[in-house]
């Protein structure tokens, strides 16, 4: 299962995307003088990952892992590994995040917290020294990333 991939081409869908397209549709169509709520403190600590460095990710690992080969890497137990952790290494909470997402996408209203919506797991952050000690690592930093998908957001979704 995937979560918290992001780019060109995000499922926008009021009610149905992710949090990442979620806060760029709300920052995008909500007008300044009512605030954007999120759910939550904001407090949490998030991992996102850039798709085109997913994509990369999977060309690198089956082009330069072998779970079977003698220097595939292993497990707590020493056993090899048959799958890998992808993650760009860094997180960030939501409420920082909310803020660059207002801030790249021009919204100058206020972020409003709705606390008796759950904030689930404090902190979500995949541990990918293995496939990093295999030699990939995220290129696209979440500022990048973020740009490109508002800016693919606003060129190819019609506001109502």
């Amino acid at each position: 299962m995937l979560h918290n991939v992001y780019g060109p081409n995000c499922d926008f869908s009021p009610g149905k995307s992710q949090v990442i397209p979620s806060l760029i549709f709300k920052s995008l169509t909500q007008p300044s003088e009512k605030p954007s709520i999120v759910w939550g403190s904001g407090t949490l600590l998030r991992e996102f990952l850039h798709v085109d460095d997913l994509g990369q990710a999977v060309v690198f690992a089956l082009e330069n892992w072998d779970p079977s080969a003698m220097n595939a890497p292993l497990d707590n137990s020493g056993v090899p590994l048959n799958f890998l952790n992808v993650g760009s290494g860094k997180d960030i909470s939501i409420k920082d995040f909310s803020k660059k997402i207002a801030q790249y996408s021009g919204f100058d209203g206020k972020i409003a917290w709705d606390s008796t919506k759950p904030d689930g797991t404090p902190k979500k952050q995949l541990d990918c020294k293995r496939l990093n000690n295999l030699g990939w690592n995220a290129q696209i930093n979440l500022d990048e990333g973020l740009k490109e998908t508002i800016s693919n957001y606003m060129a190819n979704i019609k506001h109502t």
